[in-house]
């Protein structure tokens, strides 16, 4: 069907329409255009400008902004040449110390590094967190913590050596392991003047306070490695089971996280066993670094397989293999040990039980009727068998006005059947040993490394301790290592993990202490 209304294209109506569409399909110039033009435009003189123009004028920049950026930088080089350290941030209680400072010894052996003894930290001062729920600080964020404490240690003159505590003469003389103290390490690595981080002024020295800060964060990772200075080891344990010899590097570890926790937490993390010494030493990005630096170094077993550090035996590596057998228990220091048998002998007087109960701590105040239950049944055997009354030493964080209507109480009451002994903060043995371990100084005494014993005498003059906290745990330790009719303990303590090692390892008849308990051998 024809529409006869319809328009008929002349020629002329023709070349208008077809000169509308040329100029339509005609594209317009963006903003855009012109802007990459002159962007290119600079980045071509910019590569011209770099290629003729000496690179050591950019080196020599980067370098001057290398050392703004970590004004530390150069003490890795010029304060202690040559020397590799290994660091670590221990955390939680003083066993929970004392196991990460056997790990951390293992690791300094296993990659020839010399270990920077860290001092004992505030009772639960630095958490980690949980391993096995895979909620744990980062290594950077326990390091930061780790440094606040040792400052508020040195500032308040209560920083107590590691080496102050735990005799480790004897692993030093045997040239296993190579050891340096951490505030010597502060003076010659950050180059701080320790005469004023050791004085009760320090707060008021803000350069002081600057300085510390700078060397904290440059310590801690927190400004990321730093060529030939330092690596930060990042992998903990939600990533890594650190092991040595004898299996495939970066296998899958046993333990995983299961399907619910990475639904309920949406963490998709993977554990692998790494060799420590092939992922951090010879021919790796940290072997040539002056300072490496761990996080924790906690670790326990767990369904089948450690948390951490996987590191039992080296049959491969006789020096290895000889390390682990002499950190698998490492005593406390003399004058403590012979605190302990002076109790032992010259107080109790007679053979005797001893009590570890812990009630206030944690999961432990929910425990009380089993904790008082392996007592009582452990008593009521005794008096079975044995003269009255039973004599029992008591190592207890409840303090005694809280006794009453317990079963402490009760035994207190029974004087005929029982007598009990114990330690508070204060008696004059407690504070007699104060005296003798601040004496001693062990923790300056070992100093292995070249140039060091300037600083050590320094530290010595200044920094010696004011305070020994937690003497009395010690002391109460090693008496309980000498109870010859038998030990009672609180079921997942590390106190009493660690007294059960004293008395494996025949703490109390050690040859070498001053008092004699020959009447109360097991």
């Amino acid at each position: 069907m024809f529409r006869l209304n319809r328009t008929i294209a002349t020629p002329k109506l023709w070349n208008k329409r077809k000169s509308q569409q040329q100029q339509q399909q005609q594209p317009r110039r963006s903003p855009f255009f012109f802007l990459s033009l002159f962007l290119l435009s600079i980045l071509f003189f910019f590569f011209l400008t770099y290629t003729f123009i000496p690179k050591s004028l950019f080196s020599n920049s980067s370098k001057t902004i290398n050392e703004a950026l970590y004004p530390q930088y150069t003490h890795c080089k010029t304060q202690i040449p040559g020397e590799k350290f290994l660091w670590y941030a221990p955390h939680s209680g003083f066993s929970n110390q004392l196991s990460e400072f056997k790990n951390a010894i293992l690791m300094a052996g296993i990659l020839n590094r010399t270990l920077i003894v860290p001092p004992i930290l505030d009772h639960h001062a630095v958490a980690l967190g949980s391993c096995p729920k895979f909620r744990v600080q980062s290594p950077k964020e326990i390091r930061l913590s780790v440094w606040d404490n040792v400052i508020e240690l040195l500032r308040s003159g209560r920083y107590v050596s590691m080496a102050d505590i735990i005799d480790i003469s004897a692993l030093l003389s045997s040239s296993l392991v190579r050891a340096i103290d951490f505030r010597v390490f502060m003076s010659l690595w950050c180059g701080l003047n320790m005469d004023l981080a050791c004085s009760y002024e320090l707060n008021a020295r803000l350069s002081m306070v600057d300085s510390l800060k700078q060397c904290g964060s440059l310590l801690s990772g927190n400004d990321g490695n730093i060529d030939q200075c330092l690596f930060a080891v990042d992998e903990d344990c939600r990533t890594t089971v650190w092991m040595y010899q004898n299996e495939v590097n970066g296998a899958l570890d046993s333990f995983q996280p299961d399907e619910q926790l990475k639904k309920k937490r949406k963490i998709s993390y993977v554990r692998r066993r790494r060799d420590v010494y092939k992922t951090l030493g010879p021919g790796s990005e940290a072997e040539s670094v002056t300072v490496l630096a761990f996080g924790s170094l906690f670790t326990a077993p767990y369904k089948g397989s450690e948390l951490y550090i996987d590191i039992q035996k080296a049959p491969g590596d006789p020096r290895i293999k000889s390390l682990i057998k002499k950190i698998e228990f490492l005593s406390f220091v003399p004058e403590i040990i012979n605190s302990g048998k002076e109790l032992a002998v010259q107080t109790i007087k007679a053979p005797f039980l001893c009590a570890q109960l812990r009630l206030l701590d944690g999961q432990f105040k929910n425990h009380w009727k089993a904790t008082f239950l392996g007592l009582k049944q452990k008593l009521d055997s005794l008096r079975q068998t044995g003269s009255r009354p039973i004599h029992i030493f008591v190592m207890t964080d409840l303090p005694q006005g809280n006794w009453t209507g317990t079963y402490l109480g009760a035994l207190a009451r029974d004087s005929a059947n029982f007598r009990l002994y114990f330690l508070r903060e204060g008696d004059l043995l407690v504070t007699k040993t104060e005296k003798k371990l601040a004496l001693a100084g062990h923790g300056l005494r070992f100093e292995s490394v070249p140039g060091s014993m300037v600083a050590v005498a320094k530290l010595e003059k200044h920094c010696s301790p004011d305070i020994f906290p937690d003497v009395l745990l010690y002391i109460e330790e090693t008496v309980c290592s000498c109870a010859s009719l038998g030990f009672v303990g609180t079921a997942g303590s590390t106190i009493e993990e660690s007294i059960e090692a004293m008395r494996k390892f025949g703490t109390c008849y050690n040859s070498n202490s001053d008092s004699n308990v020959t009447y109360i051998r097991l």
